[in-house]
């Protein structure tokens, strides 16, 4: 692939049925088989859920690796930059739908409620087990029928066979002694600050300016990014500034000192100690190590 612009693709560019809108299910060798782009680096605007059931591989999700092998699903929230290397017997389920589609038909629940959406340094992956495989391979199944026929009122049951998919994962994914013990008002105000610096990591650098738009002192702000992720708000704040200068760093063609300054640091020499503080390697190394993976 060429370097330019990592691409981020919606529904509208997965037709396989001609009907896609909110929401597209396949098996998981025939989604392959039918948009062999998938092969090279992208992201979405949707969400997404795959379930590998045979073969073996790797997912790269925002420069973190992980295996592919019978029994792993993942959950990938929109922007994630990802890219499969995988077996040419891999097979699987995989489906995704839009934002709207899931909270305009359940209005009292959002997908941020789930651990796995709630927060980008929470995992995308779960391992199941042999008993809970089984499981959730007739549910997905019963998403792909229902999405392949015309029945009455399929897509009102496709939501019920989604929610009930994720119980199970939520279930899996949390034990119950942890849900406990999670804050609620918390995990809000989190995923609100991250929204916040996504939109505004390159111009905004300091913690006392997150706290100000979510009317909080920056000892509040830092109390509900210890007790969630063990990190501060400076933490988060310079990782997406991190993660957004590695994208660049292999899928753009703006050199080390314009992309620093796109990430809003005048000074080349500080950002680069900083590019190396959080990552292990200079801007330079990083392009060296990763530059032929994607």
């Amino acid at each position: 692939m060429e370097k330019g612009t990592l691409p981020n693709y919606n529904i509208e560019k997965f037709k396989h049925l001609g009907n896609e809108q909110d929401f597209y299910a396949n098996k998981f060798s025939d989604h392959l088989k039918q948009h062999g782009f998938i092969s090279n680096p992208h992201r979405h605007d949707f969400f997404l859920v795959a379930l590998c059931t045979r073969g073996s591989g790797t997912h790269w999700v925002d420069f973190i690796q992980y295996d592919v092998k019978p029994g792993t699903i993942f959950m990938l929230s929109p922007g994630q930059g990802h890219t499969w290397v995988l077996s040419d017997d891999i097979d699987g389920y995989v489906f995704f739908h839009t934002r709207d589609f899931f909270e305009l038909n359940f209005s009292f629940r959002k997908l941020q409620d789930y651990p796995f959406y709630c927060s980008i340094y929470n995992s995308p992956t779960i391992m199941l087990s042999n008993n809970s495989l089984q499981k959730e391979c007739a549910i997905f199944e019963e998403i792909i029928q229902e999405y392949r026929n015309q029945y009455l009122m399929k897509f009102s049951r496709i939501f019920v066979l989604v929610e009930l998919l994720y119980i199970d994962l939520v279930r899996l994914y949390l034990p119950i002694e942890q849900i406990d013990k999670q804050n609620q008002n918390y995990l809000i105000k989190l995923r609100k600050l991250e929204d916040l610096i996504d939109a505004n990591f390159k111009s905004l650098k300091s913690p006392s300016q997150y706290a100000d738009m979510m009317f909080v002192s920056v000892k509040q702000l830092n109390r509900i990014c210890k007790e969630c992720l063990d990190k501060s708000t400076s933490d988060l704040i310079i990782d997406r500034v991190m993660l957004e200068a590695k994208r660049m760093l292999i899928y753009s063609t703006y050199s080390i000192s314009q992309i620093a300054e796109q990430m809003g640091y005048t000074d080349i020499s500080y950002f680069s100690r900083l590019f190396k503080k959080k990552s292990g390697k200079t801007p330079a190394e990083f392009i060296k190590v990763y530059g032929a993976t994607f």
